[in-house]
């Protein structure tokens, strides 16, 4: 009993609208075939009935076509939802870093101040030493005007830093004038991230490098790893769902990233050698 509770209160929304869509589209597909045979046999049919089943499929069409559109909304809703609670959490983490560092400043100025009272001129360099590369960490992800991408860039650094792989941010624009949703863009990110962050783990010294920089007409984001090279019978694949290098069944994330560049004008490509694997995906300015 209560898992059955369990089923109907978090249901599987993106799965029953893709249910609704098909079921809606057979749907449609067997009205039509019905009225097709029904007006061959016009012959021994009054003018009457063939207008009432002429009726009668119009409506049932409209009618799935109504539900079809309404189960992509839906679907796009929960996408827009799912996006929007990643980006929350995000933010969130990024704040209570912030707000940590704000609530240990005055005791770093208290402690310095004491060393210097002390005369220890080398002990207080030290110390601000470590704490300026603690404050460094947090300022060098906040670069942009978009504080979801922001807030990303601390969660993946922070992610970074616990795998032992080092994380390269080289950001030349503030991403002002976007084409895309923040929390999109966020998703595409997310993933490309997550794919080189999982390739330069095989990689003696691992590295992640993430660029971004503006162009007349829009911008270019580069994630690079270090990683081993992409095998040559998948690259032509490798945005089909299911097709990845860590095994079959488990390639979602660049399906995902190309069905949101595709959605907003955006275009992926990338490049692999011996040396270092590069993803590379422009977006246009909104207008």
């Amino acid at each position: 009993m209560t898992l059955y509770r369990k089923r109907r209160i978090n249901p599987d929304v993106n799965k029953a609208a893709l249910y609704a869509v098909v079921v809606n589209a057979v749907q449609i597909g067997v009205i039509l075939v019905f009225a097709v045979y029904a007006l061959s046999l016009e012959q021994g049919a009054s003018a009457s009935l063939m207008l009432i089943v002429v009726l009668g499929a119009a409506m049932a069409v409209w009618g799935a076509a109504i539900d079809i559109a309404d189960a992509l909304r839906t679907r796009r809703r929960e996408r827009m939802i799912h996006g929007l609670q990643q980006t929350n959490d995000q933010m969130e983490a990024l704040n209570q870093r912030l707000r940590a560092q704000r609530h240990d400043f005055l005791n770093h100025i208290q402690v310095v101040y004491s060393l210097l009272e002390m005369g220890e001129s080398a002990e207080a360099a030290d110390y601000l030493e470590r704490v300026y590369d603690e404050l460094r960490s947090v300022s060098k992800v906040l670069r942009t005007r978009v504080a979801a991408f922001n807030a990303l860039l601390q969660v993946k650094s922070a992610a970074c830093e616990e795998r032992g792989i080092a994380l390269e941010l080289d950001i030349q624009s503030a991403l002002d004038a976007l084409a895309i949703p923040p929390w999109e863009l966020c998703r595409v990110v997310a993933n490309l991230l997550d794919n080189a962050m999982d390739a330069a783990q095989e990689a003696p010294s691992p590295r992640v490098r993430l660029r971004v920089r503006q162009e007349l007409k829009g911008f270019v984001f580069s994630v690079a790893n270090n990683g081993p090279a992409i095998p040559l019978d998948l690259r032509d694949r490798l945005t089909q769902p299911g097709v990845s290098t860590k095994g079959e069944g488990r390639g979602m994330g660049l399906s995902i990233v190309a069905g949101i560049l595709d959605e907003y004008g955006g275009v992926l490509s990338f490049q692999s050698g011996p040396e270092q694997t590069v993803f590379t995906f422009t977006l246009p300015k909104a207008a």
